[in-house]
């Protein structure tokens, strides 16, 4: 992701991103749906290697583009960033919005996360108000299973009044029904109760969506009285609690990097050690070259290269895997979420906090 010729140049000046077809039959399909859905697991299962990316016009966010085929039909995807609200607050979730509106898209394939349904409805519900040629892929079925979390896809087909797809992305379930269903979509859109037309997204109708989303979650979907679903509220109580979870988050941060730091301190010094003990024989090596110009090879270039080397991998390679398991842990966004009060007091958001950090 960076500054490209297409995001500042003259392609800046000019609207949302231009989409070429293959042929004038096909569609294009933009894939939109929450951060970690499986949306770009979908993108890829479908499009293979026939993607590319680049940036939006005027923008640093990234786009991808791709095109897959189902029977005769062409299609050329478009993995939107992923966004929790059309209510834009950050670049990425302009971007959808803006694509949704005046993209030219023929269907929108709405990827939800089967394991946290309500959540992702909120985005659907928002996008059916201003197209009714959606499709709902409830993605992460498999996952949903083992959380032993029923979801009646047809129930909720009727309530939403467009295609609902089961899929699990990862082994490739579902795929054909979901390009079908755009298809059949784009060229006869259903008749969708929820579809009247775009408005800015104020905070007393933020809030009856969000009402929405839980009265359709409580006619479709069943959760386990006990297991994953209850030990995660309650672990939840405490990593964004109003009590626990800035200690929580300062310790555990903390921690990360007081490992870091402490843990980088040997291998840090075994890697000075061996790089900077290679300098004799290099000098040796290069004895056939002029005083100075050994002198800048090692004492130099080598020295310098030694001593980055040994400073900096330690700690990254101890550091970026700490992250990662965080996460994958899902702590990493409710990090976002415990912050984003204090980042709207500066006019930005919680998501922010990761890439200040």
């Amino acid at each position: 992701m960076g500054l490209t010729t297409q995001s500042v140049g003259k392609a800046a000046a000019f609207g949302s991103l231009t989409v070429k077809k293959q042929t004038d039959s096909d569609l294009v399909v933009a894939l939109a749906g929450n951060p970690n859905v499986g949306k770009s697991t979908v993108f890829n299962a479908l499009t293979g290697m026939r993607q590319h990316t680049g940036n939006w016009p005027g923008k640093t966010v990234t786009n991808a583009v791709g095109y897959a085929k189902e029977g005769e039909q062409g299609f050329v995807l478009v993995d939107l960033p992923g966004c929790y609200s059309l209510a834009a607050r950050s670049a990425e979730e302009e971007v959808a919005r803006d694509f949704i509106l005046e993209g030219g898209a023929d269907a929108v394939i709405v990827v939800c996360d089967g394991t946290c349904l309500e959540r992702n409805l909120i985005l659907a519900l928002q996008i059916l108000r201003v197209t009714e040629k959606v499709v709902l892929c409830v993605n992460l079925l498999d996952e949903a299973e083992k959380k032993k979390i029923e979801i009646d896809l047809e129930k909720l087909e009727k309530l939403l009044g467009v295609p609902v797809i089961g899929t699990a992305a990862r082994f490739g379930r579902g795929l054909s029904a979901v390009l079908e269903a755009a298809a059949r979509v784009a060229k006869h859109p259903p008749s969708c109760v929820y579809t009247l037309g775009y408005s800015a997204f104020t905070e007393e109708e933020s809030r009856k969506t969000v009402c929405m989303a839980e009265e359709i979650c409580r006619t479709v979907q069943r959760l386990p009285e006990n297991g994953t679903i209850a030990r995660d509220r309650k672990i939840d109580k405490i990593l964004t609690g109003k009590v626990w979870a800035f200690p929580t988050m300062f310790l555990l941060l903390m921690g990360i990097f007081w490992i870091t730091i402490e843990g980088a301190n040997y291998p840090s010094g075994w890697l000075s050690s061996l790089l900077l003990g290679l300098e004799a024989p290099l000098r040796r090596a290069l004895g056939f070259l002029p005083a100075w110009w050994g002198d800048l090879l090692v004492h130099g270039a080598w020295r310098v290269t030694a001593w980055v080397v040994s400073v900096m991998l330690p700690p990254m390679a101890i550091f970026f895997p700490l992250f990662t398991l965080l996460e994958d842990a899902g702590y990493l966004p409710r990090v976002a979420f415990n912050l984003d009060r204090c980042f709207q007091k500066c006019r930005a958001c919680g998501k922010q906090a990761l890439t200040m950090g």
